[in-house]
């Protein structure tokens, strides 16, 4: 009985320990598929969805025979096709991905065709005709590339069997995707070409008035401070050849506060002891990146609107702190300040009469690189100055110097 009762024991803890073995193996094949891609369809989107994030940076550099080149092969691999071309707008073969080269003279005749009907063109296997020994092209797919509803070029799709539904449908998709890239590319140059305009627009505000009074100023040292003279024609000349300098649409905080600086120092020859500036800047934000001449302005409405017209003078802070991800910048006068309501019309034309030195120019600007949010906050009152925040996130993609 003894016996039997220990055997019996033996067979209950040996089941117990299969059982246990058993469901470790379960819960080991079940963790370790949770911790991989369980299908063949969770791979093959992650694998699309990498390739097309791989093909978008060149696309976003606009259609070229290089953004060309380095965006077909990324393309290739989603239409899994034996080559893949890639035309302007005049049927010109830009590049040219993969085999069978021999066939781009088809390539362009049907470009051209797409480009003259809008529509998609198609070439089987029956129309091919091709000298090129073991040719295993039996069907071309072109489709269009457009922006804002012109077509600005083709892709053509070279397949080794006939080209079905399945090939043309893909083959529009992965247009309709180049084509959203290439909206954004010139969605990005439109943006680039309104920053240099208005760049060119604050240059040409700041120019007249400033250049006038700061070499009648030097001028008026020349007899009886040369070496003043001399000194301030230096700042001059290093003051605009930052402001009308051709690199770039930004700038850091530091050469920005550097230049204005400058500014002061040729407008304080003529202001004397009524102009004073003081400057409170954190260290750590001033490689931050902003538009190009985004403070100078702000600078100059404050001497000119605001202390200008103010008997004794007075002071500019200019405040530079570390907000998190962002850097907080206030632009702060104690001149005579001006009605709320007046300083919002002024704005409103500031582009066109040159008001307030550039204002507009600069919130437009903030707003247009950084987003909406990001645009001057202006406090004034008769009699009460001019307070002037804004706000530089630390980082954001494509603005740097």
């Amino acid at each position: 009985m003894a016996e039997l009762l220990g055997s019996s024991t033996a067979l209950l803890v040996a089941g117990g320990v299969i059982i246990v073995m058993v469901i470790l193996l379960v819960w080991l094949i079940l963790k370790n598929r949770r911790n991989t891609f369980a299908t063949p369809l969770e791979r093959a989107t992650f694998a699309t969805l990498h390739t097309v994030a791989l093909a978008a940076p060149a696309l976003r550099e606009g259609l070229s025979p290089n953004s060309a080149a380095m965006a077909l092969p990324y393309l290739r691999q989603l239409l899994d096709t034996c080559a893949l071309a890639m035309t302007d707008n005049r049927g010109t073969t830009l590049a040219w991905d993969g085999d069978a080269d021999q066939h781009e003279p088809d390539v362009r005749s049907l470009a051209d065709q797409v480009i003259s009907t809008g529509r998609q063109q198609v070439l089987s296997h029956t129309a091919l005709s091709c000298e090129h020994p073991n040719c295993a092209v039996r069907g071309i797919v072109v489709v269009p590339l457009e922006t804002d509803g012109s077509i600005v070029g083709t892709l053509a799709a070279l397949t080794t069997s006939t080209a079905g539904p399945v090939l043309l449908r893909a083959s529009a998709e992965v247009a309709r995707y180049v084509s959203s890239q290439l909206e954004l590319a010139e969605l990005d140059e439109s943006r680039a070409r309104l920053n240099r305009a208005e760049v060119r627009a604050l240059r040409a505000q700041i120019s007249p008035h400033f250049v006038y009074n700061a070499l009648t100023t030097i001028a008026s040292f020349i007899r009886t401070d040369p070496v003043r003279a001399r000194e301030l024609l230096l700042e001059f000349a290093d003051f605009t050849r930052y402001s009308f300098r051709s690199a770039g649409e930004f700038t850091t905080l530091q050469d920005e506060l550097t230049n204005i600086e400058r500014y002061v120092r040729l407008e304080k020859a003529r202001f004397g002891n009524r102009l004073n500036i003081k400057l409170q800047i954190a260290p750590e934000v001033l490689s931050v990146v902003l538009p190009f001449l985004s403070l100078q302005p702000l600078v100059e409405n404050a001497v000119r609107h605001g202390l200008g017209g103010k008997p004794n003078g007075g002071t500019i802070t200019i405040t530079a702190e570390n907000a998190g991800a962002e850097c907080v910048i206030i632009v702060e006068d104690d001149g005579i300040g001006m009605d709320p309501a007046r300083l919002h019309e002024d704005l409103e034309d500031a582009h066109q009469s040159g008001a307030h030195v550039g204002l507009g120019n600069v919130d437009d600007r903030m707003r247009s690189t950084f987003g909406a949010d990001f645009g001057l906050v202006v406090d004034t009152a008769p009699g009460e100055g001019m307070k002037i925040t804004l706000r530089v996130p630390k980082f954001r993609a494509g603005i740097r110097v």
